[in-house]
């Protein structure tokens, strides 16, 4: 069965940046989730265009043209490039989406997270993650639209 992964804003990165401290464990887990599609979102867009082109993330940080140019070269990859799982759109609210487990969200750090859960939820897809909250958020009645690498 193929599954549909949606990347967090680390996981994109760390897939991406040889100097990541997960990217070892990330470009594992692509190699091994073989042909499933994986898919981005305008949220984690942004989030790798203003991570890794700020100061702070590098002595020398990428300009957006580079960043860009990265998220071109990802959308391309086939197994990016599903019609239907390469681009999930936003078309929902927050509310909206997150509504189902909304009793679980427990602060401000967790917002762009729970829209990406809830959206990974609505699209009967996973959030793939390295952040153990997204996990206990989801709790077991959503633990199937999240995986936690580890």
């Amino acid at each position: 069965m193929t599954r549909n992964y949606l990347l967090d804003l680390n996981v994109l990165i760390a897939l991406v940046d040889s100097g990541h401290q997960h990217y070892q464990k990330t470009q594992n887990w692509f190699i091994s989730s073989g042909k499933d599609h994986i898919g981005l979102c305008p949220l984690t867009e942004a989030g790798f265009l203003r991570i890794t082109t700020n100061p702070a993330y590098r002595p020398a940080p990428r300009t957006i043209e580079e960043a860009i140019a990265i998220l071109q070269v990802l959308k391309k990859h086939p197994r990016f490039a599903h019609p239907l799982f390469g681009y999930w759109e936003i078309n929902k609210s927050w509310v909206e989406v997150t509504a189902p487990f909304a009793v679980r969200i427990s602060g401000h750090r967790q917002i762009t997270d729970a829209y990406l859960l809830g959206l990974a939820i609505k699209e009967n897809g996973v959030l793939v993650t390295f952040d153990q909250g997204i996990k206990r958020m989801a709790g077991a009645e959503f633990s199937q639209n999240v995986l936690l690498l580890q």
